[in-house]
């Protein structure tokens, strides 16, 4: 009873846009709104894909950047309304699906191989 009210809700009202494929190891840029009290403004957050995880409506992806010699992540749901464009920078070639030892890592170790077309 409670699964099908969760599974009539998902279908009926919440919309999911159409973004790129992508997986862990690719270099992407989320463009997502930022609201400010009455003001709104899209920001840019460019970085590695560590992980996606989740399905259907909680499906979510994580993206690691450097910010001033500081590791940034963040976790983005692909329903969420905020985000309006994702672009895939480059394609990075990773034996794993989840890239959690890129957190230890700095410098040139760091650097994920580009997938050759």
């Amino acid at each position: 009873m409670k699964k099908d009210l969760i599974q009539y809700v998902e279908d009926n009202f919440v919309t999911t846009k159409e973004f790129p494929k992508f997986k862990a190891g690719d270099t992407i840029t989320v463009s997502y709104r930022i609201v400010e009290g009455s003001k709104e403004r899209i920001q840019q957050f460019q970085g590695v894909v560590l992980q996606i995880t989740g399905s259907g409506v909680t499906k979510t992806f994580t993206v690691r950047k450097i910010s001033s010699g500081i590791g940034v992540e963040r976790i983005f749901p692909f329903a969420s309304p905020l985000i309006s464009e994702i672009s895939i920078n480059k394609r990075g070639v990773v034996r794993r699906a989840r890239i959690f030892y890129l957190r230890n890592l700095t410098g040139k170790k760091a650097r994920i191989k580009e997938k050759r077309n």
